[in-house]
């Protein structure tokens, strides 16, 4: 297991790909589990149980969807295993640095190096799904990081549509 932590490490500092993973469907529920959890944590300090809930299902469906139509669309589906465990393994290991930035905001404090901080974990965890569909596709750099930044932001307008508190818009 601690091979597979610093393999996801790895991904996150842009040395590994998702192709350095082992094709396996038991990693991937370790790395569901895992993503799961952090986002429990991340989500309960502001939500109820209920909203943490369905906002699991829909993110989980989100990164699946759309990882999955990549793949598909670039016919490579047989990486998919391997991807969405890199997706959802580097998430996890991004939020699991930003928990502590999250509680702090949420309590009022912290100000603008938390604020710095929080802005640099969002450019690293785009930065790093850019260069999980660069080795994935095989495709540009600039393409991947266009294809991230596209994830990133459909995703958050669908969280908003279908969760508005997420905007912080009451």
């Amino acid at each position: 297991m601690l091979e597979i932590i610093k393999l996801i490490f790895d991904i996150c500092l842009f040395k590994k790909g998702p192709q350095d993973l082992p094709y396996s469907l038991w990693l991937l529920r370790i790395m569901l589990v895992a993503y799961i959890g952090i986002r429990v944590l991340m989500l309960s300090i502001h939500y109820d149980w209920l909203n943490v809930f369905l906002q699991l299902i829909v993110d989980v469906l989100l990164v699946a969807g759309f990882f999955w139509t990549l793949l598909f669309l670039d016919r490579k589906l047989g990486r998919f295993y391997q991807v969405f465990s890199a997706v959802l393994g580097t998430d996890a290991l991004i939020s699991f640095f930003a928990l502590p930035g999250i509680a702090t905001i949420e309590v009022g404090q912290g100000g603008v190096w938390v604020f710095l901080v929080m802005l640099g974990l969002i450019g690293w965890h785009w930065a790093v799904t850019g260069h999980i569909i660069n080795n994935a596709l095989e495709k540009s750099l600039s393409f991947s990081l266009g294809l991230a930044l596209l994830y990133l932001l459909v995703s958050y307008q669908v969280m908003a549509l279908l969760f508005p508190e997420v905007t912080g818009i009451k």
